[in-house]
């Protein structure tokens, strides 16, 4: 029997290993189709061991497991000697439900998602990472920004760790020429995720040593924002982190009318509350934060609420809320409730 040494890794739980074969830049993608359609003594493809060994989730596992299966969409309806697919193997060995999910697809269902399809299903934060480097190289920083203000703040960090925060490593590399939108990028994603700066490829290089390489020769601006350090971002509020690196005119445009809308919201409620207003309460939001804030004030289908209510709604709405406007929204809640 050939030796594969895709089995193996895959029953040592080395998804990083087999993630390294599947994206290495002079694999052989006729050997590695073949690898994943050889059996071992067991009869058993490496789809049956990634269902066996696949009970704690993680994104990396995610990505491992659409790849195996555009690798051979086959391998789906495949017995091993016991006479199991990998799906039964999957739910007698009690694996993570997104691989229980992905292995119940049939062959005819992968097809018709496609690739990105699946990736977008199954490994999410694969999938974003990859659309957000491909931004990245084209330099689409609109594009990236666009991202950033659609998706749920935990989405987006989860993209930036993902693997060892290699897309801080990808804007260093990218960024020979200024632009404001540029740094307001570069702000954004590592306050969402400070360690980004200390993380480092395999070869022991952070994003900083990136920008620095002759190769890449980031703008001077770039490199003064990835010499912060993940104490400073942690502990500096973001609009002084913006002051600092960016001009006056695009910070009051670009990012501060969400900013003050959300300062507008803490004076009203720390100043103004005798100042109530009257609307409708239609929302789940509003319902909740009424009866919060207000757990007396609206005995009808209407809630007698604050002004700063709809101030508060339209802060989070408003692009960029999540670098700033919404947490000290939020902080002011926390303190004040």
């Amino acid at each position: 029997m050939t030796s594969n040494e895709h089995h193996k890794w895959l029953k040592k739980r080395d998804w990083l290993k087999v993630q390294g074969a599947m994206y290495h830049p002079d694999r052989d993608v006729d050997l590695l189709a073949r690898k994943y359609k050889e059996r071992d003594e067991h009869g058993r493809l490496p789809h049956h061991w990634l269902a066996a060994k696949a009970q704690t989730h993680t994104h990396a596992l995610a990505d491992v497991g659409v790849q195996s299966i555009c690798w051979n969409p086959k391998a789906l309806t495949t017995r091993d000697n016991k006479g199991e697919t990998p799906v039964d193997i999957a739910r007698r060995s009690g694996a993570c439900a997104e691989i229980i999910g992905l292995l119940s697809l049939t062959p005819e269902e992968v097809r018709s998602l496609g690739y990105k399809g699946m990736y977008r299903l199954y490994a999410p934060v694969a999938y974003w990472q990859d659309e957000m480097v491909g931004w990245i190289q084209s330099r689409s920083w609109a594009d990236c920004h666009k991202w950033i203000d659609e998706h749920d703040d935990e989405l987006v960090r989860e993209v930036l760790k993902y693997y060892n925060s290699y897309l801080l490593r990808e804007l260093a590399g990218n960024s020979q020429e200024y632009s404001d939108s540029l740094v307001f990028l570069a702000l954004r994603m590592i306050y969402r995720h400070p360690l980004s700066l200390i993380a480092t490829d395999k070869d022991g290089d952070t994003p900083l040593q990136w920008a620095h390489d002759t190769q890449f020769n980031a703008s001077q601006e770039i490199r003064n924002v990835l010499r912060l350090t993940p104490k400073y971002i942690s502990s500096t509020p973001f609009p002084t982190l913006l002051r600092q690196h960016l001009p006056k005119q695009f910070v009051d445009e670009e990012v501060f009318g969400t900013y003050n809308t959300a300062c507008t919201f803490i004076k009203h409620m720390k100043y103004d509350k005798a100042e109530l207003v009257e609307c409708e309460a239609h929302s789940l939001f509003y319902r909740m934060l009424s009866m919060v804030l207000f757990p007396v004030a609206a005995p009808s289908e209407k809630r007698v609420l604050h002004e700063g209510m709809l101030l508060l709604n339209r802060c989070i709405q408003e692009p960029g809320a999540g670098d700033g406007p919404t947490s000290v929204v939020l902080d002011f809640l926390d303190n004040s409730v």
